[in-house]
């Protein structure tokens, strides 16, 4: 009795064709949106990240620097940087009295260090120096740029806590003589400072001084200058988030200009697809047919990883780049550690189906073993590291994650499906193996 040889199951290479038309057309329609959402850091748009030394006010030595003073200076700067419009900051606290804060895409950094570091210290003084009152008799978040009426000049306008002791000021101020019924205005007033020699300099602590001809009896306080739109609202800003409950000590700064993180950006993104293309060319010429397997999902694999970090709200920096690269790497080495069994077993005299089988069975607890291994060392530079080594480990997770689920399940997957349609029965060329090397049993 003559068996029939059973036919090619063209069913599952439909399929297999089905899935890259999908996947295809999927990458094709959205991964551009993904790529412009994705967050960039300030070695890749610009900006700047400096560190702080945390210290107790020059009035409060006794004050000890816990987490609760250290969170709550972490909100007055998130106050600030609100005012600069910065979107998505990053101010982490580092060790027992440091703070780190880094601000991606910000156009005048010397205007941002400022706005961060001064204490904005408002009081109300007269022309002795005396102090008559201070930001605490301001409503919390009563302040705000507006313009002057008659001239049409930036001005800041404050509302008071309490009507009678304003009125009480001003009207003891008025009975004053020209030009010492003046209420001065002092940011960062320091004991030492005087009226009459601030007043001259050109960089003044002063932020104005108004002359006071009349008792003013409303809660409204109106603060001019010589103000523009722009700093005017930064001092509203600054007082609408209050001083800070420390003093700042820069220890470090590194700034990246604009156009510097553009090129970086520029290159990174050119030397990866250069070394994916190697990747990608190396695969095809070695394995053949399941090296074109390899690059449908290390295609896939890309893409997810840039779909996953989208998802998290990662901030992508240079070394993110180079975890996605490194990453691509390690889903090429789940494949081949699977190729070269599979390859193994043909040579040994295997059918293509049990080739197949055993050779992705041998492969699985290897490349399970590497990239547990790896990840541990992921979470402790995530654990330890600082804010760079953070977004490198994050990435190098996620690629992890992302390369075992398509090189292991997407590549047995779409293999699969070729093998089991026994169209690549008895082709070991298509996998690399030549017929002189196939010892049979």
């Amino acid at each position: 009795m003559v068996k029939r040889r059973k036919g090619v199951r063209k069913s599952l290479i439909a399929v297999f064709f089905a899935i890259i038309i999908a996947l295809g057309a999927l990458i094709a329609s959205n991964v551009t949106d993904h790529v412009e959402d994705i967050s960039l850091g300030l070695d890749l748009q610009g900006g700047f990240e400096v560190l702080y030394e945390v210290q107790p006010l020059d009035d409060e030595e006794g004050t000890e620097i816990n987490r609760e003073l250290l969170t709550d200076t972490v909100s007055a700067l998130n106050a600030r940087i609100d005012v600069l419009g910065v979107s998505e900051p990053s101010i982490n606290i580092e060790g027992e009295d440091r703070i780190r804060v880094q601000l991606a895409g910000v156009d005048d950094q010397e205007q941002a260090r400022e706005l961060l570091s001064t204490q904005a210290r408002l009081e109300f003084r007269d022309t002795n120096d005396v102090l008559m009152m201070d930001g605490s008799d301001l409503v919390e978040g009563g302040a705000r740029q507006n313009f002057r009426e008659q001239t049409n000049e930036p001005i800041v306008s404050v509302t008071v806590d309490d009507a009678d002791l304003f009125r009480e000021i001003t009207a003891e101020i008025s009975q004053r003589p020209f030009p010492d019924n003046r209420l001065v205005i002092w940011l960062d007033y320091e004991e030492g400072d005087s009226y009459e020699e601030e007043i001259q300099r050109e960089d003044s602590k002063i932020v104005s001084a108004p002359t006071v001809n009349e008792t003013i009896p409303s809660r409204d306080v109106m603060i001019s200058g010589d103000f523009t739109t722009e700093s005017a609202q930064d001092l509203a800003g600054i007082l609408n988030a209050g001083a800070l409950p420390v003093e700042l000590e820069e220890l470090s700064l590194n700034s990246v200009g604009a156009q510097l993180g553009e090129r970086s950006m520029d290159m990174a993104v050119n030397a990866g697809f250069i070394g994916i293309a190697l990747i990608f060319a190396y695969m095809l010429v070695y394995y053949r047919f399941m090296g074109a397997v390899a690059v449908i999902t290390l295609s896939a694999y890309i893409y997810l990883v840039l779909v996953v970090f989208n998802w998290l709200n990662a901030v992508l920096t240079l070394p993110g780049i180079a975890a996605l690269i490194l990453g691509v790497g390690m889903a090429v080495d789940a494949n081949i550690i699977t190729f070269e069994r599979i390859k193994d077993e043909l040579r040994s005299g295997r059918s293509v189906m049990s080739a197949f089988k055993a050779g992705s069975k041998r492969s699985l607890s290897t490349i399970l073993d590497a990239n547990i291994t790896t990840i541990l060392a992921a979470s402790v530079l995530f654990y330890f590291g600082t804010s760079a080594v953070q977004g490198f480990a994050v990435m190098l997770i996620v690629s992890i994650l992302t390369s075992f689920i398509t090189a292991v399940f997407g590549s047995r997957l779409i293999l699969g499906l070729w093998v089991n349609s026994r169209a690549l029965n008895r082709k070991p060329r298509l996998f690399g193996v030549k017929e002189r090397e196939i010892n049979e049993l």
